[in-house]
């Protein structure tokens, strides 16, 4: 693709971005199955989560490629998904079949939101709710001053947060803050009391479209951790076996690792990826999430935490509202040709190589090795 190309994949808002995926399977002859949200978004449009399959409905290999478990997050993976589809990356090999979840939560990419229409962090909600739900003590140490009665935070609050920061270290703020919690359901990462929309209906696509694949890569698309436009390849399978990280990196090069340290992200309760390994049992799923960095983690933060104030405490169609939902637009996805060119260069390849790797563990060599 030319750089126009490129900079037209991207769109302004949720409508857009939905609009040009759906024109984008048309134009490939493919089919769209939608799964519609009967709630309205931002400017009054349908939502719902749009999946295309791009290859043979009885493919043993697969690669799903999901976008906007963290609403707001979308914009970027929307993008992917649409220049995938016009690429006709599904027909590149035999036997495998792309799969295209699009706005997981749609509720959040229209509004602007992390989270769903109930409020829920949707990679800390694929939990078993018929056990006991994780606790995570620390947060609601933290959760009056993350979220306090006024925005900006007074400066008492944030001494306190930073002497917090202080005893527990830098990674221990992340991990109390960003964990997951289900005890305060209007606060950050908030995993909720039972699977939301969101959750049932992905674990529904799944279900329908990869229950008998064999092979099965994946690719979670996130924004927002990390150095301004560079694709943090994250391990993301729930697979103890050695042999599936060391083939995720075959195929993607060096990953990083929640468990070990090495990433930005930290351990979560109830990643999306839980439904993968519930849902797909006959698969040897090798997956990552694709992180792209956008700006310091000071302002990203700052961003999510006025975002949530505005919903726990603010006032809609104030001009201090309408400032809260920009920058958190903004602090997730950069409106840069630079940010956008590297978004791609990395997604596509990323894709291509999952591909190239679902062919080559396929070969008799690579499974007696």
């Amino acid at each position: 693709m030319n750089d126009n190309q490129v900079i037209a994949l991207f769109s302004a808002d949720y409508a857009q971005a939905r609009r040009k995926f759906l024109e984008a399977a048309r134009a490939r002859g493919l089919a769209v199955d939608s799964h519609v949200l009967p709630l309205t978004g931002a400017q009054g449009e349908a939502l719902a989560t749009d999946v295309v399959l791009d290859g043979p409905t009885d493919a043993s290999r697969m690669l799903i490629v999901i976008s906007g478990v963290h609403g707001v997050e979308g914009f970027c993976g929307s993008a992917i998904q649409t220049g995938m589809l016009r690429m006709g990356a599904g027909a590149v090999a035999p036997d495998t079949s792309v799969l295209y979840v699009h706005a997981v939560n749609p509720y959040g990419f229209s509004h602007l939101r992390r989270a769903t229409e109930e409020n829920i962090d949707l990679n800390r909600n694929f939990v078993d709710f018929s056990r006991p739900l994780p606790l995570n003590a620390g947060y609601g140490e933290i959760h009056d001053l993350l979220l306090p009665a006024q925005w900006p935070p007074l400066p008492e609050g944030e001494s306190r947060l930073a002497q917090y920061r202080e005893r527990h270290g830098a990674r221990g703020l992340q991990r109390a803050m960003s964990l997951g919690q289900h005890s305060h359901h209007d606060g950050l990462h908030y995993g909720g009391l039972a699977p939301a929309w969101s959750n049932s209906t992905f674990r529904g696509i799944l279900r329908r479209y990869a229950a008998r694949v064999q092979q099965l890569a994946s690719i979670d698309i996130h924004t927002g951790l990390g150095p301004y436009g560079v694709g943090e390849r994250i391990f993301a399978s729930m697979d103890d076996d050695p042999e599936v990280l060391a083939g995720g990196r075959r195929w993607w090069g060096e990953l990083t690792s929640v468990t070990t340290g090495t990433s930005t992200s930290i351990p979560l309760t109830g990643p999306i990826q839980c439904a993968l390994t519930d849902e797909c049992p006959l698969a040897r799923h090798v997956g990552i999430c694709l992180e792209y960095g956008t700006y310091p983690t000071e302002r990203v933060t700052a961003a999510m935490r006025a975002e949530h104030w505005l919903h726990r405490h603010g006032s809609d169609g104030t001009a201090q509202a309408a400032d809260i939902r920009q920058e958190m637009k903004n602090a997730f996805y950069p409106d840069a040709p630079d940010w956008k060119h590297a978004v791609w260069q990395q997604g596509s390849r990323a894709c291509l190589q999952a591909l190239h790797g679902l062919q080559e563990d396929a070969r008799p060599s690579a499974i007696a090795a």
